[in-house]
């Protein structure tokens, strides 16, 4: 079996060929000219994924193909941008890997394609409720991915995320690290909600059982480490790991909102205070899949260098 994995030089594209290639499995990357420092012996140069031909991968054999290329927080011309590389770029690859007889395509999409907020768990059969450019994005893609693989010879797997932490992760898992650092109080300790978070580690070895089990074919998985936590709870864990005290303060939510309100970061406050849960009982029951490392293994994995 010959894989190809976009994202390459990307945090969980690096994590997963790494992995990939530690339990012996070949991996085809394509990268850009700077992407890595030491590329392997089977990473290739392309300037952009585009140039990917059908002919390349039919001379390749790939046999499965993991797309966990993207791009996110976008400033300017974000929707333009979004949907240009989230979406056309993913039907342009689907359609080429269905033409040089790839058997399955994986498509690294986003919980966000199930919305923003819950109060009870998502699932992976609840009806979509993408809520911004970026998560309509990953859902049109998703659906552009159903359409060219009807009826044809690939399957495919869709696999909707949380928040990824693990070894130098960018975005909201920084800024938590930075936040635990941080020698300042924080005003977040009456903050009572719930969040599914992953480690690239337990996605890396879901991703891996996903390329051959036969059950994973044309289905969607949400995916965690099956331990929920509030945000206050996290914090304190990644605070814990990396020996600082955590310096939650109490502090009443409404006003807390009322006053990032006034400072123009009532986003943030409300970033914090929602609950965003998964269930993954359909990875158990189809796959026979549970989260093999715990929140503090994974966390002394991603902070140990911290």
């Amino acid at each position: 079996m010959s894989v190809m994995l976009t994202g390459g030089s990307g945090f969980l594209g690096s994590h997963l060929s790494k992995y990939l290639r530690s339990i012996g499995t070949p991996v085809y990357t394509p990268i850009r000219g700077s992407g890595l420092r030491n590329p392997h012996q089977s990473d290739f140069f392309l300037e952009d994924l585009s140039e990917l031909t059908t002919a390349m991968l039919a001379d390749m054999k790939i046999s499965v193909f993991i797309h966990c290329a993207g791009v996110a927080h976008e400033k300017s011309n974000a929707a333009e941008i979004y949907n240009e590389v989230n979406t056309k770029l993913t039907k342009l690859l689907a359609e080429r890997c269905v033409q040089a007889g790839v058997k399955r395509f994986i498509f690294i999409s986003s919980v966000g394609v199930n919305g923003c907020s819950n109060n009870y768990p998502f699932e992976a059969r609840d009806l979509a409720a993408p809520y911004d450019a970026y998560t309509e994005s990953k859902y049109k893609a998703e659906r552009h991915l159903r359409n060219v693989s009807q009826g044809t010879s690939m399957d495919f797997v869709i696999i909707r995320p949380p928040l990824i932490y693990g070894p130098n992760a960018p975005g909201n898992f920084l800024k938590l690290v930075q936040l635990a650092k941080s020698p300042i109080p924080k005003p977040i300790g009456s903050i009572i909600n719930k969040r599914s978070f992953v480690s690239v580690d337990n996605l890396s070895d879901f991703i891996s059982l996903c390329m051959t089990h036969p059950s994973a074919g044309n289905e969607t998985f949400l995916i965690s480490d099956g331990c929920d936590l509030s945000t206050s709870e996290f914090l304190i864990k990644i605070s814990k790991t990396l020996g600082k005290p955590p310096l939650l303060m109490p502090f009443p939510v409404p006003i807390l909102k009322g006053i990032a309100c006034l400072i123009g970061k009532q986003d943030i406050v409300e970033k914090l205070n929602v609950n965003l849960t998964v269930d993954i009982k359909k990875n158990k029951e189809l796959l026979g899949w549970v989260p093999k490392v715990s929140v503090d293994d994974a966390l002394k994995s991603a902070l140990k260098q911290k």
